[in-house]
This record gives C-alpha cells, structure tokens and sequence, in this order.
C-alpha cells in the first residue's frame, strides 16, 4: 500500500525521563532505569547507544547493488497501524507510538484479546497519510504547502509484527479499535543508507538523488518515499542507521 505523499520511517521515544545536561544534550540513558539496570541490561543499553541493533528486522533479497543505491524485494509482512491526526497528541507526529506499544505490551499488560505479548521490532513505520477533507469539498495535496497546510496531515504509524505472524488473522486482535491489523504484500524499494541525524534538508536531498539515480537506470517509481531511523534517540548521531526507501516496479 503506498500513500500519495511522503512516508516516514521513525524510531520514536519509546522511555521518558532522559534527562538534560549543561551542555543542552539528552542524558543517553533513561533515569528511570539507572536504579534498575543489570550488568545485562546495562551492556544492551550501551549497545544501543553505539547504533547496536538488537530487534527483529524486515527480511529482504538484496537484486541489484550500484555505489548509488541498492534495489531490495521485502517479503510479505503483517503490521499493526493506527491513524490519526497529531493535534490529538498536542501535535505529536509521533504520538500513534504509544498506542501501538500498548497494543504489543511493550510498556505492560497487552492490549490485545489473547492476551499476548508481542516482540518489539525496527523499524516504526510513519506514513504521511495526506490531508483532513473537509465534509463540503475535497482538499487538494500539493508538495510542500505552508505550515497551517502541514499542520492539518493525517498520519499513519504502523509496527512491523515479527515474521512469525504470517497472516493478519495469526496475530493478536486489538482491544483499541484504532489499531488495525494489515497485510504488506511482496514490495520492491530502491534504497540509500546513511548515518547521522535525518533532517528534513539532508533526507530531501538523498531523496532527489535517489529517484533521479532509479529513473536514469530505467526503474519506474511507483509511490512516494519512506525514511527508515533504526535507532533510539539516544543512539549516537554518527553511529545510527538510517535508510532512504523508495517504490520501484
């Protein structure tokens, strides 16, 4: 399924209480847990912090690599995705997470019929899903648009379920009735992967080059791009793993 705008992949704040040095930066561990942290624990954190990633990731068959970019076929995958417009979390493109966390148990008791448990994987899923219509005319999507515009986008966040749920009806059913269970089918992506901190300048400009390099080699795109952050936030910038996907036939 390819929505008509820009699609985004993010790993959002999944623990709260980091706290803030002088020196304006995010303490990379969570308060919270220094009280409670094993050898073990401690050992995986700090794995994080050094872009270690320790979830189940997408399965994928690599078809084509260039020095530009790489061509991937990903396997067909269940995810569970809520939709929503971020005024309903003071703004939070991100704010879908925690629904789906609760869905998974990942903060507690799952909520989901069985109930089950169900293992984190990376990347999120964030999918710009176009704009509010209003009920007397449709809305018109343009690229780019002032900031009242962008304000108004409906957004779709989605967790990738682990491979071991290989059909929607195999995984748990959701007791929030916002979280929708979902089938991806066998997809194709062109693909760039880079470091650092994914800004808006830096991800369009990795953008353009991209779909430039896949039209030039004659693939045809066929839907808009996502933005893959396989970190935390508490990843070191130079060591976090970030990927430009976008659809190819």
């Amino acid at each position: 399924m390819y929505l008509r705008r820009g699609i985004q992949i993010s790993y959002p704040l999944l623990y709260k209480g980091l706290k803030s040095t002088s020196t304006g930066h995010q303490n990379l561990i969570p308060t919270s847990f220094n009280s409670k942290l094993t050898p073990f624990h401690s050992q995986s954190i700090m794995g994080m912090v050094f872009g270690k990633i320790g979830v189940e990731t997408p399965k994928y068959e690599v078809i084509k690599t260039t020095e530009e970019y790489e061509i991937r076929k990903y396997a067909p995958s269940v995810a569970a995705e809520v939709t929503y417009d971020p005024s309903q979390f003071k703004g939070n493109k991100d704010g879908g997470f925690m629904v789906l966390a609760n869905y998974i148990g990942a903060l507690g008791n799952p909520q989901n019929t069985k109930p089950e448990k169900i293992a984190m994987t990376a990347p999120v899923i964030t999918k710009d899903a176009g704009e509010k219509i209003a009920m007397t005319a449709p809305v018109v999507t343009k690229s780019g648009g002032s900031e009242d515009e962008k304000k108004n986008k409906m957004v779709t966040m989605q967790f990738i379920l682990p491979a071991s749920y290989a059909k929607a009806e195999e995984a748990p059913k959701p007791t929030d009735e916002r979280v929708v269970i979902r089938e991806e089918g066998e997809r194709k992506y062109g693909v760039v992967k880079f470091g650092g901190v994914a800004s808006d300048e830096v991800v369009k400009e990795k953008v353009e080059k991209l779909r430039l390099s896949l039209e030039r080699d004659g693939f045809k795109v066929v839907g808009d791009f996502l933005l893959g952050r396989y970190n935390p936030p508490w990843t070191i910038p130079m060591f976090r793993t970030n990927e430009v996907m976008i659809p190819v036939e």
